[in-house]
């Protein structure tokens, strides 16, 4: 298994569990929907899979590494090294280019090819954009520039927290559909979170979250 999830709960200072004894397993190159209410706890768990907080008791491992033994140094060389994230805000650096934008997590990460990046740009539709800047883009194609950035480097598990969430059925179905087929040729894992029992049907596993347990 690549992610496994094992009795996991979190609780915030002041405020009552958001996760009660989780579990849950990913194999390399599996797809994962997750859906529940809002507070039931998704996004924590997706960020707790991808070493983005701690979490109060149980164990996480990705690749086998435990991430209850990583310090901060740690899990942030684990995500750079094996994950990659995309959310439902683009998060795209203003200041670079789409083609700066593309290629940056995988300059970071040590593994930048340029023929898997002019791939990717060509498949997402973004060739004739590249010197372009994100304020220049519409809302379907920032989000195709940070699935490709995502992607870029090539990581066994891609995390993505409601991706669609911003945009238009329409864009959002050509969205899913380049993302899907995009982890599908890399064998990279993919870990969703989203509102939608239509997205989730696509994926091959899904698992609903309620009152921080799974249902």
């Amino acid at each position: 298994m690549l992610l496994q999830i094992e009795d996991v709960s979190k609780t915030y200072p002041g405020a009552r569990p958001v996760l009660q004894g989780v579990s849950l397993s990913l194999a390399a190159g599996e797809t994962l929907a997750l859906t529940g209410e809002s507070g039931s706890g998704k996004s924590t768990l997706l960020h707790l899979a991808g070493a983005l907080d701690t979490f109060d008791s149980g164990e996480i491992l990705l690749a086998g590494t435990a991430l209850s033994g990583l310090d901060d140094s740690g899990r942030a060389a684990l995500r750079r090294s094996r994950v990659a994230l995309v959310f439902q805000q683009f998060n795209l650096i203003p200041s670079l280019t789409v083609g700066q934008n593309l290629s940056f997590h995988a300059r970071l990460a040590g593994r930048h090819d340029p023929h898997w990046v002019a791939e990717l740009t060509g498949r997402l539709g973004l060739s004739e954009l590249t010197a372009r800047y994100p304020e220049q883009l519409s809302g379907g194609q920032q989000q195709r520039v940070a699935i490709g950035r995502a992607l870029a480097a090539r990581p066994d598990l891609l995390l993505a927290d409601e991706p669609t969430g911003n945009l238009d059925e329409t864009a959002s179905a050509a969205v899913m559909d380049l993302m899907l087929g995009l982890v599908r040729d890399s064998g990279t894992a993919l870990f969703l979170v989203t509102h939608s029992q239509q997205i989730a049907g696509r994926l091959d596993a899904h698992a609903h979250l309620r009152g921080g347990r799974i249902a």
